[in-house]
């Protein structure tokens, strides 16, 4: 009895030294394991800072897409009234109200994308016709969309081209950002969109489209054949088949070889002019 007693009694103390030592290993590992969490959350905290907060706050990376004949720097330029010095401050609508005011750009849409991007996408405003307007003494060349809104020429290119044809007489006295032409004119405008998607170049043949007011408040045209010293004196509707049926008469003119300075397509005859 007095050796089992001794054994129990030799037992018991190495079995509480070797419990002490696996308690003592758990609060180590727990210990670890603490450190690493709280190190792996200032790291992640870190990479938060450094990838989103910081370049929220630092100037924006702009990238402008859709335009033409602007270049992505005059874009930016137009937007330096904002004073906008990083992306939190950025505006979307003062953007756009800014954008939308330089007489080219037709639309624009401004978007944020978090944490330093802004995207611009501007749609510029096509040519339909050109004119030309006096200012401080000089005479210079003017676009016309087709919603009748006038706008600079960015690229003489198009004014030397026939591709769009060249209106004169129209009561435009001055030129100012985004002004119209007078309502009454806008038909003209809208027919001369409609002939041009049609995908022929029919003012190819038209060196000009003369306005002519008339009295009554109304106007008739007289169009200038570009291979011709003929005028051609027509009324205010201006379609493909006027076109076709002016460039026929035209055609049996020449062929005549008369001496003719004017033809008159008006009240549905035909009458000309001889020098």
């Amino acid at each position: 009895m007095n050796n089992v007693e001794n054994v129990t009694e030799q037992v018991s103390p190495l079995r509480f030294e070797s419990e002490k030592k696996e308690e003592n290993g758990d609060k180590k590992i727990r210990t670890i394991k603490i450190v690493f969490g709280i190190l792996c959350f200032f790291l992640v905290a870190e990479l938060i800072i450094y990838k989103y907060v910081m370049p929220a706050f630092s100037s924006p990376k702009v990238t402008v897409s859709g335009q033409n004949l602007y270049t992505a720097e005059e874009i930016a330029e137009k937007l330096l009234p904002m004073n906008s010095t990083n992306w939190v401050n950025f505006n979307v609508s003062q953007a756009v109200s800014l954008l939308s005011s330089e007489p080219g750009i037709d639309n624009v849409i401004v978007e944020k994308k978090f944490p330093d991007r802004i995207f611009i996408n501007v749609t510029e405003r096509e040519p339909v016709a050109v004119t030309f307007v006096v200012d401080d003494g000089f005479t210079n060349p003017v676009q016309i969309d087709k919603n009748g809104v006038l706008f600079p020429v960015k690229d003489s290119k198009t004014v030397d081209s026939n591709v769009i044809p060249i209106i004169s007489g129209l009561p435009v006295e001055h030129m100012a950002g985004g002004m119209r032409i007078p309502s009454k004119y806008r038909p003209l405008i809208d027919q001369i969109y409609k002939i041009s998607s049609l995908g022929k170049n029919y003012f190819a043949g038209i060196s000009e489209i003369c306005v002519l007011p008339k009295d009554t408040g109304n106007y008739e045209l007289a169009l200038i054949p570009s291979q011709s010293k003929v005028k051609v004196l027509t009324d205010r509707t201006l379609n493909e088949d006027a076109l076709k049926y002016m460039m026929i008469v035209l055609d049996v003119v020449n062929k005549l070889g008369t001496d003719v300075s004017e033809i008159d397509l008006r009240y549905g005859s035909v009458s000309c002019k001889i020098r």
